[in-house]
């Protein structure tokens, strides 16, 4: 027997107790080459998650790890845990809803290794998410496009394929505010994509809200990224350009016209716009300096419980 296997399938659970038992018994059926394994990360999951993994341990057919946070730390957080506890020579990451079916795990995996890619991302020709979930992740993709050094139109996809090569170098990161997307695109420009199905969601709603998707927004375009402070000097610049320009017509202005009433309403915008570009710009100071002070003084990645192994991993890691 290998000492490692070809495929290791990383899912992070949260709120997964209805769905991480039907997909591991799925997953459990596939033949892929090399055999694989399953690691789940339980994120600080407030549902009874973590007694239904615990529970696979003693009922799944494949090696299979639960791996347990402390608290809840974040979907990219959570699959970086699982990450650096993969064994496999390709790692394949997804969700615990059972929107992308598991039968196009092997395909993926399949096209990675057999076309030698890095990196393989999945794309799709309809997905299932609410409007606003939708809206949301084109204007990532967007963001991602102007910020991160990465195929131009390539949708970034939480169901990717990815050789150890790469996940060696992406868990090379400590920082608490891991962006996973951005940290392949620094390690390899050797990426494909491929199309699949996405299903409606089986139980529940999306975990990320409106909320979960500004943070992801602040860590894709902080951490890798210098354009916020490079778009924050620039519209100073403007505005100071504008202020000059302003104040050269007023002094102008009182030379030559005599008698000028002063223009409360014109005042009032200049201080309101003038104003509101240097909160912007020192929200953005702000953000980078903030993040900065966290990463030097220890903020975790996140913080494991637990982990625990079912006999068939146990005996593949022995």
């Amino acid at each position: 027997m290998t000492d490692h296997p070809g495929l290791s399938i990383v899912v992070p659970v949260y709120r997964g107790a209805n769905t991480v038992g039907q997909l591991v018994a799925e997953l459990s059926a596939l033949k892929p080459e090399g055999g694989m394994e399953i690691i789940l990360v339980n994120d600080g999951s407030p549902d009874n998650s973590a007694e239904v993994c615990q529970a696979l341990l003693g009922t799944a057919t494949v090696p299979l790890i639960y791996i347990e946070h402390a608290r809840n730390y974040g979907e990219h957080n959570a699959v970086m845990t699982g990450l650096r506890r993969a064994r496999g020579d390709y790692v394949i990451t997804m969700d615990d809803d059972l929107q992308n079916p598991p039968e196009e795990v092997v395909r993926l995996y399949d096209h990675a290794r057999n076309g030698r890619w890095d990196v393989v991302y999945t794309r799709y020709a309809s997905k299932k998410h609410a409007l606003w979930r939708n809206i949301g992740s084109r204007f990532a993709n967007a963001v991602a496009d102007r910020l991160l050094d990465k195929p131009k139109g390539l949708y970034l996809s939480s169901f990717r394929c990815m050789a150890r090569l790469v996940v060696q170098s992406v868990t090379r990161y400590t920082g608490p505010y891991p962006y996973v997307d951005g940290l392949i695109m620094e390690v390899t420009q050797r990426i494909d994509s491929i199309e699949v199905r996405h299903l409606p969601r089986a139980e529940g709603r999306s975990n990320y809200t409106l909320t979960r998707l500004v943070r992801l927004w602040l860590n894709l375009a902080t951490s890798f990224s210098l354009a916020p402070l490079r778009m924050a000097t620039f519209l100073g610049i403007g505005m100071a350009t504008l202020g000059a320009i302003g104040a050269a017509l007023t002094i102008i202005e009182a030379l030559v016209v005599r008698g000028t009433p002063s223009g409360y309403a014109s005042t009032m915008v200049v201080i309101l716009l003038v104003g509101g570009v240097q909160s912007m710009i020192l929200g953005v100071l702000g953000e980078y300096v903030g993040r900065t002070f966290l990463s030097a003084n220890g903020k975790p990645q996140g913080t494991v419980r637990l982990i625990s192994r079912n006999r068939a991993a146990e005996d593949e890691a022995s």
